[in-house]
């Protein structure tokens, strides 16, 4: 790999020598991960602009590292930024990837790739169509003691490999923008797959909410893989000390990375194997064998191999495809660690519908003929999905829910528990349907007459939520990232970003696309993503 780097930290390349100039990088999101990125590039030479929504911490990083201190728009229409690197908060990584691939920027996007496999085989397909790389940060697939341990195992040194087990606990850092999962497995997944070399055909697991009752701080995944090859991996900020360690077992030895410890000792391999006799296993033990690593930093090499990746064409080792393959587990871990606990006896196991492909459909749900459900989404107990009804990819549909006839809802979708979703009804991507929350599809009801003639539709706009015991009465449009308070009644249209509540609903105030409540200020608290007045009762996004 050829790494670009300046021969004194923070030196500024020889001006009569611009073949070596590496390319201009623009970092997003200059928080307590993205500063490392701003003194990485920097040092390597690569640093162009600043861009973060509080300028006090942008000029700070700025006095130290240099760059131009930009907004979003003006360096993705910036010649001379040549590539990205995103470190803003997940929810926006899909948004903020697109516009830049979009401008004809290289995007270097921190983990995960996106929070649904929808959205980042999306950025996939553009990166590609484009000619961009596009690479996530997955930071272990950089480390010099990994790489080491997978030339090991792609050397057959461990012979075949049948267990990893991965442990990253600390007290650390307790987020409330994702769980536990999402914050922490992705450098896992990411290293398990890289030495399993395939995605696994199970995914199940377990969690533990401790902190909040819809945010997993504790989360154990199990995956077993077509070649009988097996993996765990274990998760955890409620952790009394810090564990970062992977184990890879194969039929001749075993080896053992533990980023803890000191350089010498980062990466062992245990020669163990077992000898039979008479028909009986027996463990023969043998000394564990150091083996050597040279010293650097995982970030800077992550750095220095996107540089080189876009000044030479190279694909990246942790490309965009390789980002959503570990985002196809992640999605499949949290639907198994948010499906419904077992009982006992234990229910019929989830079947996969032959009709419809990528789907999984509870035992004791019905899906009617006709109906169509995407890839990826999941139909929980004792629901019923009419006929003529379209679901789309990577939805949730929750116990005893009822969806249809004619109803459409779209990708990413998540109904809680007990909801009845009429006709008449379309819910767009991303709409979120708290438990019990209703849907009106006719204004004045009669059990002795029929009024089918005279239902009135009712469309939900992408990303808005309705709380728990909401009612939405017919006729009406709730507009983008809306949200709805537990027990409001809608009895009109809700204009975009609007958080309503009472009977009859009112608005209250605004809340953001990452459903941050906005201040008088309209900045997100969340992101920092600004907003404005865009008439009497509306505002919309400006960066």
């Amino acid at each position: 790999m050829t790494a670009w780097r300046s021969p004194v930290a923070l030196a500024p390349l020889p001006q009569s020598a611009p073949a070596s100039r590496p390319p201009r990088i623009a970092v997003i999101g200059c928080g307590d991960w993205g500063r490392n990125l701003v003194r990485n590039f920097a040092e390597l030479g690569a640093l162009e602009a600043l861009v973060d929504a509080d300028a006090a911490r942008a000029a700070a990083l700025q006095s130290r590292h240099g760059g131009r201190i930009l907004d979003v728009d003006a360096a993705l229409a910036d010649p001379v930024v040549q590539a990205v690197a995103i470190a803003a908060p997940a929810i926006r990584h899909h948004a903020l990837a697109k516009r830049a691939l979009l401008a004809g920027k290289h995007v270097f996007v921190e983990k995960p790739l996106a929070l649904s496999v929808a959205e980042g085989e999306e950025l996939c397909v553009l990166a590609e169509r484009l000619d961009r790389r596009l690479m996530v940060g997955h930071l272990l697939q950089h480390h010099p003691a990994f790489l080491a341990l997978r030339d090991l195992v792609r050397a057959g040194r461990l012979g075949r490999l049948h267990r990893v087990t991965s442990s990253r606990r600390n007290l650390g850092k307790i987020r409330r923008e994702e769980d536990v999962l999402w914050s922490l497995a992705p450098h896992d997944l990411s290293m398990v797959l890289a030495l399993m070399g395939a995605e696994p055909d199970s995914v199940t697991g377990n969690a533990q909410r401790v902190l909040h009752d819809r945010i997993a701080d504790v989360a154990s995944l199990h995956l077993g893989f077509p070649d009988g090859g097996q993996a765990q991996v274990d998760v955890s900020w409620l952790h009394p000390q810090k564990e970062q360690t992977l184990v890879a077992v194969g039929t001749e030895a075993m080896a053992v990375f533990d980023d803890l410890q000191p350089w010498d000792r980062k990466l062992l391999l245990f020669p163990h194997r077992i000898a039979w006799s008479g028909g009986a296993p027996a463990a023969v033990r043998a000394e564990a064998e150091p083996v050597p690593v040279a010293a650097a930093e995982p970030l800077r090499e992550e750095c220095a191999h996107f540089l080189d990746c876009v000044a030479t064409g190279a694909t990246p080792r942790t490309d965009g495809r390789e980002g959503l393959g570990v985002l196809r587990v992640l999605a499949r871990a949290s639907a198994a660690l948010s499906a419904p606990a077992a009982a006992s006896p234990p229910p019929a196991a989830p079947r996969v519908a032959g009709e419809h492909p990528g789907a999984t459909i509870h035992e004791s749900a019905y899906v009617d003929a006709g109906a169509r459900i995407g890839p990826g989404s999941k139909v929980w107990h004792f629901s019923h999905i009419l006929g003529a009804v379209s679901i789309g990819r990577d939805c949730s549909i929750g116990q005893n829910v009822v969806i249809g006839p004619d109803v459409s809802i779209g990708d990413g979708v998540k109904i809680q528990n007990n909801v009845s979703v009429y006709q008449g009804v379309t819910l767009e991507d991303g709409v979120f349907c708290g438990p019990s929350c209703v849907f009106t599809n006719v204004n004045n009801p009669r059990a002795e007459i029929v009024r089918k003639s005279e239902y009135r539709p009712t469309l939900v706009k992408r990303g808005a939520t309705i709380g728990a015991n909401a009612t939405i009465v017919c006729g009406h449009t709730l507009g983008e990232y809306s949200f709805i308070a537990a027990g409001a009644v809608v009895t009109g249209d809700v204009p975009a970003f609007a958080l309503m509540a009472g009977v009859p609903a009112r608005r209250i105030g605004w809340m953001s696309r990452a459903g941050g409540r906005l201040g008088a200020d309209l900045v997100c608290p969340l992101t920092g993503t600004r907003h404005r007045a865009a008439g009497p009762d509306a505002i919309e996004e400006i960066t």
